[in-house]
């Protein structure tokens, strides 16, 4: 009979030294179908932001039976310097599951931060919320991304030196920091001297893994609109997506082909500095884990 009454149950910051035991951990206990290597990227993200843990771990005797990683990152919101602080993979052992809060708690009380939650399961979008997290608008139309002929004038490109060559500004940087992140797919629509810039990921739906989920918009929207038939087009034949999930938030628009879905996945922000319309899928679980 275990007592666990009398085990030490600690609470410790998940530093780089613990990257590998809590990947396998995450490998074993949350989603096998992900190797442990890439649950590692998680903890290695290619952008340049001090982070002062990644996140923590629940630990019995040196045994760890719970973990929630973080991902952090630093962006200019409004012309400010944010701190972000995404929680992105959580998992207690159900023996422990009465101290899942620990952890929840010892994240959310670092100060300076403004927290984000893109992928909450059922029972974490309800604790989000007593904990003070605003559910964003994640109205999601599944548009269809059937074949099109090329439309003269227009460039539809995945092709890294193209993508490098043709960004400016903020989208440049953008694709500086997640042109590593192992979920990110970087396309440009380019026609009369302008471009559109679109990051997406490849998700599963029903266990399928047809469907892409736009994360980031970037240059001239409304070029991207007009060029979604042939963009659509492009996730299908090179990407093997066979639908969009375009988030009207994400994109500035939703395409003309498809439904709306009745219950979109949530995603969540806490924050007082801050606002749902400056949120993208950055810096995130969704450009560094495929799953």
């Amino acid at each position: 009979m275990r007592h666990m009454d009398r085990e030490k149950i600690d609470v410790r910051p998940i530093t780089t030294a613990d990257a590998d035991a809590v990947s396998r951990f995450l490998h074993e206990h949350l989603n096998s179908r992900v190797p442990a290597a890439a649950w590692g990227s998680l903890l290695a993200p290619p952008w340049g932001a001090e982070a002062p843990n990644h996140g923590f771990q629940l630990v019995v005797n040196d045994r760890i039976v719970g973990a929630y990683v973080a991902v952090y990152s630093e962006r200019d919101v409004g012309g400010e310097r944010r701190r972000f602080c995404n929680l992105a993979a959580f998992c207690v052992l159900e023996d422990y599951r009465a101290h899942s809060f620990r952890l929840i708690r010892a994240i959310l009380a670092q100060r300076g931060f403004e927290f984000t939650d893109f992928s909450p399961s059922g029972n974490v979008v309800a604790l989000n919320l007593r904990l003070g997290f605003d559910v964003l608008d994640t109205k999601t139309r599944l548009a269809p991304n059937l074949p099109r002929f090329p439309r003269r004038g227009l460039t539809v490109s995945d092709d890294p030196a193209v993508v490098a060559r043709v960004l400016e500004g903020r989208d440049s940087l953008v694709y500086g920091d997640h042109r590593e992140a192992p979920a990110t797919r970087h396309i440009v629509a380019i026609a009369d001297g302008e471009y559109g810039y679109l990051v997406v990921r490849k998700d599963r739906r029903k266990r399928l893994p047809l469907f892409a989920s736009p994360l980031y918009v970037g240059g001239n929207r409304d070029l991207l609109r007009s060029a979604w038939p042939q963009v659509g087009s492009h996730l299908l034949l090179r990407h093997g997506a066979l639908a969009t999930l375009a988030e009207r938030r994400v994109l500035g628009f939703s395409p003309a082909l498809g439904f709306e879905l009745g219950a979109p996945r949530a995603k969540m922000l806490r924050s007082e500095n801050v606002s749902a319309e400056t949120i993208d899928y950055l810096y995130s679980e969704l450009t560094l884990l495929e799953w």
